[in-house]
């Protein structure tokens, strides 16, 4: 048998998957098939979610709606993807300065 490989998974992977038990309304097992994820490991971030879902209620707030945490899953890999560009853009800037300063007849 070979040796299981660890996964770690994002705080924003974990509440997508609890969703997709809660806003659906099918079994943590059909759902980790599916994800191809550990039964009991799900099972331990739905509870951790209907857990969260009733303290929000508890002080008045209302949980996201799918489409609203569609929406914040967009926006954040959007931030992802612009912090990727603006550190190469930093790397690059870097680059080009050096490159400059060692042209020849420059200061």
């Amino acid at each position: 048998m070979p040796p299981r490989k660890r996964r770690s998974y994002t705080a924003e992977y974990k509440v997508e998957a609890a969703h997709r038990v809660i806003d659906s309304g099918r079994t943590i097992s059909e759902v980790a098939r599916d994800l191809g994820i550990d039964a009991g490991m799900l099972s331990v971030w739905v509870k951790d979610e209907r857990r969260r879902i009733t303290a929000a209620e508890v002080h008045g707030d209302k949980p996201l709606e799918a489409a609203e945490r569609a929406e914040l899953l967009r926006l954040r890999g959007q931030v992802a993807e612009l912090e990727k560009d603006n550190a190469f853009l930093v790397k690059a800037s870097a680059y080009f300065a050096a490159m400059q300063k060692n042209r020849p007849g420059s200061l």
